[in-house]
């Protein structure tokens, strides 16, 4: 009976590999892309200095939502952490909507400050887009191996995508509170 279940398991499994590889590179490269992009001329639709503050509030709740999905997870309560794990989802979502939005609509803004300050705006900065390209791969397949009840794999790779994913949104807002004098 046992071994019947994990074949059947085994058949109903999707490959969710080709579509995380195409989601990583088409967000990655358009966020690439648009880094390089001098921002649209003359925009006045509306104060697009109020997208940052968005993006710091949908990184403020992404981060809670996974402290509740991590705290949920170690109560073994696995139907509220995935409830949690699909908001946080939700909430990247808006602020990656947002952070496009933005950098198409504006030039990059420099940092403004010196000193100490600078440096550890610029160490944050940098260790969070380099963990936020590393994200979006990495949060996709731990939720595919989740749907494919590869339960095993999703614990070992959430190991690293848990921590990697906060940090990721806590810098987000650090870094957003750190620049906005500058807007």
């Amino acid at each position: 009976m046992n071994e019947k279940t994990n074949q059947t398991q085994l058949d109903h499994k999707r490959n969710y590999k080709p579509v995380i590889i195409t989601i990583s590179v088409v967000l990655i490269g358009a966020i690439a892309v648009l880094s390089g992009m001098p921002g649209v001329e003359d925009f006045d639709a509306f104060d697009v200095t109020l997208l940052p503050l968005f993006n710091a509030i949908f990184n403020s709740f992404t981060f809670v939502f996974l402290l509740c999905a991590f705290i949920a997870i170690r109560k073994r309560n696995i139907k509220v952490h995935r409830r949690f794990i699909y908001s946080a989802f939700v909430t990247t979502s808006l602020f990656l909507i947002t952070y496009v939005a933005f950098h198409y609509l504006s030039p990059s803004t420099p940092y403004g400050g010196s000193g100490f300050m600078a440096g550890l705006y610029y160490f944050l900065l940098i260790t969070h887009i380099l963990l936020a390209a590393a994200i979006v791969p990495l949060a996709l397949t731990t939720v595919a191996r989740a749907w494919n009840m590869e339960n095993a794999r999703h614990r070992k790779i959430a190991h690293w995508t848990m921590p990697i994913w906060l940090y990721v949104s806590l810098s987000g807002v650090l870094v957003y509170i750190m620049i906005s004098p500058y807007y």
